[in-house]
């Protein structure tokens, strides 16, 4: 089976443990960027279609390996987030805009 997607790092070795063959390479700067995004979108769709928290902590392992690959800072990043919540609310309140 070809699979040409960013699996997580022990997979290969669960592969060969079972006895089956793995064939995989490592991703230069631009692949591992490109598989990222495809893999945050891949993650995002499965949490939609399962709503578990699971999926949830497959989107989160994603976007902390996308935030280590553009060297985020974490408490930049609470900081960036703290201060929209501020200045734009958060989702708490549940509102649907109809029109503006």
């Amino acid at each position: 089976m070809q699979y040409n997607k960013l699996v997580r790092d022990k997979v290969v070795e669960i592969i060969k443990n079972k006895g089956e063959k793995a064939i995989f390479h490592i991703a230069d700067e631009s692949e591992y960027w490109e598989k990222l995004q495809e893999k945050l979108k891949e993650e995002v769709d499965e949490f939609i279609k399962d709503p578990s928290i699971g999926e949830v902590s497959d989107i989160l392992e994603v976007i902390e390996a996308i935030c280590e690959f553009k060297n985020f800072d974490k408490s930049e990043l609470e900081s960036v987030k703290n201060k929209k919540a501020e200045d734009r609310g958060k989702f708490e309140k549940r509102i649907i805009l109809d029109e503006s």
